[in-house]
């Protein structure tokens, strides 16, 4: 049995040489838990050495950024659940402002229920979701297109932000810390974020629980408070309590729970209700 440092300087041995480790195969590989190599990885990734990904870790520099048709498979529940509590406080006839990316495309699937709403984006997979609405008024912020997020960036994106306002807006993220915001690979996108957050009454940050207290890149969008963070109820206590203690206020969506349907649930969303969260507080 390794002891704990040398598990450790293995686990980030594999990773540099095949570029990526999952919990299962390195839990199996050192007989050890589940949860022991969540430790290690977190440990590793703390220490800059190793980017946490869903269900395991890569190499820093082995994959620089998963496109966005490879994150929409990743964390597809937790996203889900977060995406329905995000649409749950939504009042219909708001001015709504999504970012790009895979959670906040779900949230965008979710409003295709809504009967009035104007929404606008610098994301094409939101635009996609949307474009069939006739009941939905859609805004798109043009400017660069960043390929592998499939959305618009710098100068021209940030000018028409300029002239806008909304009620709410909603930004995805690469990784959020309670210390330094959320974690992009490209600072194009962390300026337009920065940008995205000045411009609403009310913000969201949207990331499941594999993404808390990680630093995969080094582009960073510092965010004033207040904004809320809206995970999935995996999160570990230890990382939510960072945000809290930072005075960001975090919500948990509930994975397991079906999402309500019918008559209720029609009303939940009219009144901005959301059966399935709960928000997190310090005992």
């Amino acid at each position: 049995m390794l002891s704990a440092n040398a598990r450790r300087e293995e686990i980030y041995h594999l990773a540099v040489t095949t570029g990526l480790a999952s919990v299962e195969e390195l839990s199996a590989r050192f007989e050890v838990t589940a949860s022991t190599i969540r430790r290690d990885l977190a440990l590793l990734n703390s220490q800059g050495r190793l980017a946490r990904t869903y269900g395991g870790a890569m190499a820093l520099g082995a994959h620089p950024e998963a496109s966005l048709r490879q994150r929409t498979g990743e964390a597809f529940e937790q996203k889900h659940a977060i995406a329905r509590w995000a649409a749950a406080v939504i009042v219909p006839g708001e001015s709504i402002l999504l970012d790009a990316g895979s959670t906040v495309g779900a949230l965008a699937h979710e409003l295709q229920k809504f009967e009035k709403l104007s929404v606008t984006t610098p994301g094409l997979n939101i635009m996609q979701e949307l474009a069939d609405s006739d009941r939905i008024e859609v805004d798109c912020i043009g400017g660069r297109l960043r390929s592998v997020s499939q959305s618009f960036v710098g100068p021209l994106a940030e000018a028409a932000l300029e002239r806008m306002s909304f009620d709410r807006v909603f930004l995805g993220a690469d990784a959020v810390t309670a210390d330094d915001g959320i974690c992009e690979a490209d600072h194009a996108q962390t300026r337009l974020k920065e940008l995205m957050a000045r411009r609403g009454n009310h913000v969201y940050v949207l990331a499941d629980s594999t993404k808390l207290g990680l630093r995969p890149f080094h582009a960073w969008a510092r965010l004033a408070l207040p904004w809320t963070l809206v995970t999935d109820d995996g999160a570990e206590p230890e990382q939510v309590r960072k945000f809290v203690d930072a005075g960001i206020k975090v919500e948990l969506a509930e994975v397991a729970k079906t999402a309500a349907t019918g008559p209720a649930a029609d009303q939940d969303h009219r009144q901005g209700n959301n059966p399935s969260a709960r928000p997190y507080s310090v005992e």
